[in-house]
């Protein structure tokens, strides 16, 4: 049995604000060991539940987070950006489950840690075919159009109220509960690790079905400034709807995916 790991840092316990999550200092180096074994708990579970081949996608920032040094010696890394599909680089059919550990809330969401979809410099909101979504369903649709049901999600309790209301009762591990936007309260590391390794294992054993969208599909992305909409409406087939937002419909949800990061890097690229 193959399982994908994707794994983010905001949504870790112990993490909560910016200096934790940016290279360079020394609050960020801590940062990296709880993420490092927050995956290793994630790992741990899956192989406990059957898995036989684990590939783990370092999905925050640089992509360049995870010790690969500290890493579960049964797991393979994808480290390193650019990558094709960022966060979700490596994932095909021949995977049986993927786990989002973590992940956080959507762009916008009340008192949730770190809060953002893909980029707080640039998008205010993204939605699928009308339905607000953050990189927990933009990357689980991804992971339906390979056929491979998002088994677990790791992070804060509001991002695990977010995935369960899109994905149905999947696993679900909250391991801080958010006061602020960068403030809560955290499970210690080694009560987290237990809660994700006991999650991890049950996940395998009752894997539901993919999310896969229905064609066509219709992206849309509200920035936070005109001059980000100025440049993702360069990108053919896209449509200027309102000042600040871009569409995009297509009925292959790879070529919607791929779209989304052309104009996030687009958008980017405005001083």
């Amino acid at each position: 049995m193959k399982v994908y790991i994707s794994c983010d840092l905001e949504g870790i316990s112990g993490v909560v604000a910016g200096p934790q999550i940016r290279a360079g200092t020394e609050e960020y180096k801590r940062a990296q060991k709880l993420m490092t074994a927050e995956v290793n708990a994630a790992i741990e579970g899956a192989l406990a539940g059957g898995a036989t081949e684990v590939v783990v996608n370092d999905s925050h920032g640089s992509m360049r987070n995870i010790l690969i040094e500290e890493l579960h010696a049964e797991a393979q890394l994808i480290s390193g950006s650019p990558k094709p599909l960022g966060m979700m680089q490596g994932l095909d059919e021949s995977f049986d489950a993927a786990f989002f550990v973590g992940y956080h809330a959507q762009a916008g969401t009340a008192y949730s840690v770190l809060d953002h979809t893909y980029s707080s410099a640039t998008a205010y909101r993204v939605a699928l075919n009308g339905r607000a979504v953050g990189e927990t369903g933009l990357n689980a649709a991804l992971a339906g159009y390979f056929g491979v049901p998002v088994a677990l999600v790791t992070g804060d309790r509001l991002l695990t109220e977010e995935a369960r209301n899109l994905l149905g009762p999947i696993e679900a591990v909250a391991v801080k509960e958010s006061c602020a936007r960068t403030a809560a309260r955290c499970l210690p590391p080694e009560a987290a690790h237990q809660l994700i390794r006991e999650a991890a294992q049950r996940a395998l054993r009752k894997r539901g079905r993919p999310f896969a969208l229905q064609p066509p599909i219709t992206l849309t992305v509200d920035f936070i400034s005109s001059a980000h909409a100025d440049m993702a409406e360069l990108i053919p087939g896209s449509r200027r709807v309102e000042g600040r937002r871009v569409e995009y419909t297509h009925d292959d949800y790879l070529a919607v995916y791929r779209v989304l990061r052309a104009m996030l890097i687009l958008a980017a690229s405005v001083k």
